[in-house]
């Protein structure tokens, strides 16, 4: 049994496994059927998808409702996925939570601030996860691609990737494959201000999971999720060895940095002062991207 229901898969996993009933919110349009595809090819279980005014079509092969609430009710759906433009991202999501969906994942870039304000409100009962926005996703390697990355990089094994960056979770996985290892689940949290799952809670997630036995925990310049995230690892008693490592490390103060979280304020927002706060907390930091395989291989004992 886990935080979200109990999970019919014999291999326990986080937010996303082979069961998972999956739904594309935007599925019609050109980026929801691209990935939809993508994740249909990789085994996901998507079992239909949400375009207003287009219900009762099929579209990959897959029923397309006008509702998620109707898309639930036939399909039993319980994780979803958004590709809504921006200005009504927002909206995606409270639908999706409204409707009973357990894991929503929002891929969804440029969401309003002040939208997500609200958002983020609204989830505060509802028994859901949010991960995002602004994020490549949840990957579950053999089992769910519920995400936009490139599937081929994540190879089973039990590491656990949590990840403000896109690219760097693609990064840290190859890494961590090239060194021998594999991965049970990565997360990419997203990088804009306020979102759903944060670096604390997904790290979490991972000490609680049977299935994973180390993390790698990737973080970026601007706000305290890490500081959070490494200062309750320690207070844990540092349970399982985790890598980290920030990227920004050559960020100038006060210029936002790709993601609009990315932005150092303080002193406390530099690259080296995070980096400083995770060493200090028992956490291994790499000094690179290209060490994190590297130095997680240390760390565990394994050789290539």
């Amino acid at each position: 049994m886990s935080i979200f229901g109990p999970l019919k898969d014999e291999k326990m996993s986080v937010l996303v496994n082979k069961d998972s009933k999956v739904i594309v919110q935007g599925f019609t349009g050109s980026e929801g059927t691209f990935h939809a595809e993508q994740m249909i090819e990789y085994g996901t279980n998507v079992v239909g998808g949400v375009t207003p005014n287009k219900g009762g079509q099929t579209h990959l092969d897959r029923p397309v409702f006008n509702t998620v609430e109707q898309a639930v009710q036939s399909t039993g759906a319980d994780v979803s996925i958004i590709f809504v433009p921006p200005a009504f991202a927002g909206d995606a999501i409270m639908e999706a939570a409204e409707a009973g969906i357990k894991v929503i994942v929002a891929i969804t870039e440029g969401i309003p601030v002040n939208d997500m304000v609200k958002v983020k409100e609204y989830l505060g009962d509802k028994d859901c996860t949010l991960v995002g926005p602004n994020c490549p996703g949840v990957i579950t390697p053999g089992g769910a691609k519920v995400g936009i990355m490139p599937g081929f990089v994540f190879k089973e094994g039990r590491v656990g990737i949590v990840s403000k960056s896109g690219t760097l979770t693609y990064e840290a996985a190859d890494q961590v494959v090239k060194a021998g290892m594999g991965i049970s689940t990565a997360i990419g949290i997203g990088g804009d201000p306020i979102i759903g799952t944060t670096t604390k809670e997904a790290v979490e997630l991972f000490m609680n999971d049977p299935e994973t036995d180390a993390i790698v925990m990737i973080g970026e310049i601007g706000g305290n999720l890490e500081a959070e995230a490494a200062n309750w690892i320690k207070a844990q008693g540092n349970p399982k060895p985790v890598v980290g490592f920030i990227a920004g490390q050559t960020a100038p103060k006060g210029r936002t940095m790709g993601h609009a979280g990315a932005i150092v304020g303080g002193e406390s927002d530099t690259a080296a002062a995070k980096m400083k706060i995770l060493a200090e907390c028992g956490i291994k930091v790499a000094e690179s991207p290209a060490s994190i395989g590297q130095v997680m291989a240390e760390l565990m004992g394994v050789t290539a």
